[in-house]
């Protein structure tokens, strides 16, 4: 799920140091984040930098962006040219039942 900065932006200038993906950037009147490069930190931090810096709690969850946390992991590696997997879904394909004991 990309994140939005709504109306309630009061341009603190906190949130778009703090992106690692650049999507962050001064829009018209308020600052935008990017859907196209916004992975809500997936495979930087283990929470949205923005969310977690910003004094006015104004930056919810998209809705017109809706993704997966896998989706995420796939913008994250395209976007850095990396090709880590989500530490999350390794284990949870590791502890499945009938997963072969030797991967674990």
């Amino acid at each position: 799920m990309a994140l939005r900065i709504t109306d309630d932006c009061i341009n603190c200038d906190v949130c778009e140091p703090a992106c690692p993906n650049e999507a962050i950037s001064m829009g018209p009147s308020i600052y935008v984040i990017d859907p196209a490069k916004c992975t809500e930190c997936v495979g930087h931090h283990d929470e949205p930098q923005c969310v977690a810096l910003c004094p006015v709690s104004c930056i919810p969850v998209d809705p017109a962006h809706i993704e997966t946390r896998a989706q995420l992991w796939a913008k994250y590696r395209r976007l850095t040219g990396r090709s880590e997997a989500d530490p999350a879904a390794a284990t949870a394909t590791a502890d499945a039942p009938g997963a072969d004991p030797a991967s674990r």
